[in-house]
């Protein structure tokens, strides 16, 4: 796990958020960021001198423009990647440590928010020995990303889907496929692979409905 942590007691009480709807972080997935406004720059500043640590989580309706409701669950990544261009720009990959209950936001000088994060409901992300759900249809869910994708013209890399740690293939299909937001909160908030590995199913499904059906080849 990014950052050896291993208890939600290690994590820090309050983080820097980056509001940013459509884009969600999953424990361990990998989320690349261009960051140029800056008050993130500030942000990424801020978390390089201190524990690399960045809260990613969407807004929901309500607020004001220049500073929106938060959902109300988001998760916590680490910086494992940084680069600067030539104009400013940060590049940064955030890897997924944990989800968190967004609580208070706190009353800060920062141009960035910061929340109290309740980590606590989400303490089996940390964990490294999770067994893999049996029952899980597999079948059904390669039928369903196959007409999902010929449906948009998009690809994959079949072999190395078919060899990934299903953990993985779902966190990476959940993060970077184009569901909206609504969507993307869902499988975010799923308390469980199982219960992700059916959403995604389902959305896979409804979408790629009117599809050509594909034999399947991921195990």
């Amino acid at each position: 796990m990014p950052g050896g942590y291993r208890r939600v007691a290690d994590l820090p009480q309050a983080i820097p958020i980056f509001p940013l709807d459509g884009a969600v972080l999953l424990p361990g997935g990998e989320l690349p960021l261009q960051i140029f406004e800056p008050r993130y720059l500030n942000m990424v500043d801020d978390a390089m001198a201190g524990d690399r640590m960045i809260g990613m989580i969407q807004t929901r309706p309500g607020g004001e423009r220049a500073r929106p409701n938060l959902a109300g669950v988001g998760c916590a990544g680490r910086i494992t990647s940084f680069a600067e261009t030539a104009d400013g720009r940060y590049l940064i990959t955030l890897t997924g440590v944990c989800r968190f209950q967004a609580g208070d936001e706190l009353p800060v000088r920062t141009p960035y928010r910061q929340v109290r994060a309740r980590f606590e409901p989400y303490d089996r992300d940390l964990a490294t020995d999770e067994p893999v759900p049996e029952g899980l249809d597999r079948e059904r869910f390669a039928r369903a990303l196959k007409r999902y994708l010929n449906r948009r013209e998009m690809d994959i890399d079949w072999e190395t889907a078919a060899e990934a740690p299903l953990e993985a293939l779902v966190t990476s299909l959940a993060m970077g496929l184009p569901f909206d937001p609504t969507e993307k909160q869902a499988l975010l908030e799923a308390k469980s692979l199982a219960e992700r590995f059916a959403a995604l199913t389902a959305l896979l499904e409804i979408d790629g409905m009117n599809g050509d059906d594909v034999p399947s080849s991921v195990q």
